[in-house]
């Protein structure tokens, strides 16, 4: 089994360090420098992980880049702020490992205060919301930790290189009729101050991006809905949750997966 970690970086040398010191053993770390200013390449590279660079600077340019340079038979994605832990990967690897899901997102789940501002938060809810309509999808998070297969991944032909790119992810996983399963990770404190969600106008500009990719049209062959997974309340093996049928103006109707 071979993995690749693929971790977006814009000035996070802070954190660098505990970030790729928390990467699996035999695992590759993918730093994809967006612009960094603050030495954060060079310190990746003193410190064994994979510098790649792109000038273009978006979140999304940020992951593609790092699943071009990919060639693991798995593909993983975690912030490299240190609000994640990498180490946590191992098991969602092993889920869609073992054919039990296509795509496994981390559900982020606050350990401290300021860990998840409200604003964010509060957008994150109404993306889920959205993504339900436009999937049927029941999902309460579109964090950024998540695996699948390289190849499949790149059969998704993701397009967007601002802040949709991890909801169109899931938007074209679950009309390509992907297992999605959800699980939840500890969300720590970031190192540092966000890019994006750590003011209104950046959580703004990220929930409009995401808008754009939900207007994207389904195909007009899909006839079921995706299921999700999710964890039961105390933590222990996840559950099936069936998507409900759901009627999106424009678009087919969504039903229940057998």
């Amino acid at each position: 089994m071979s993995v690749d970690v693929v971790l977006p970086c814009l000035d996070e040398a802070e954190a660098l360090p505990w970030v790729l010191d928390r990467v699996p053993d035999r695992w590759r770390a993918i730093v994809v420098d967006n612009g960094s200013t603050d030495g954060s390449a060079a310190l990746a590279r003193r410190l064994g992980a994979t510098v790649v660079h792109e000038p273009r600077r978006g979140f999304g340019a940020a992951c593609h880049a790092g699943l071009l340079a990919s060639d693991a038979e798995f593909v993983c994605y975690c912030d490299c702020d240190a609000s994640l832990d990498p180490g946590l990967l191992t098991g969602m690897v092993d889920s869609v490992g073992d054919g039990s899901a296509d795509l496994v997102l981390g559900r982020r789940r606050p350990t401290g205060r300021g860990a998840w501002p409200l604003h964010a938060r509060a957008g994150n809810a109404a993306l889920s919301r959205l993504v339900r309509r436009r999937t049927g999808l029941r999902l309460h998070d579109l964090g950024p930790m998540r695996v699948a297969r390289r190849d499949a991944l790149l059969s998704l032909d993701l397009t967007d290189r601002r802040s949709g790119y991890p909801l169109q992810m899931v938007v074209r996983a679950a009309d390509a009729g992907w297992r999605v399963r959800e699980v939840d990770v500890p969300y720590r404190p970031r190192t540092g101050r966000s890019k994006v969600t750590g003011t209104w106008r950046g959580t703004w500009q990220a929930v409009r991006d995401m808008r754009r990719v939900l207007d994207e049209p389904a195909p007009r062959a899909e006839a079921t809905a995706p299921v999700a997974v999710e964890p039961r309340g105390d933590g222990t093996t996840p559950v099936v949750v069936k998507a409900e049928p759901v009627v999106d103006e424009g678009a087919p109707v969504v039903g229940e997966r057998a």
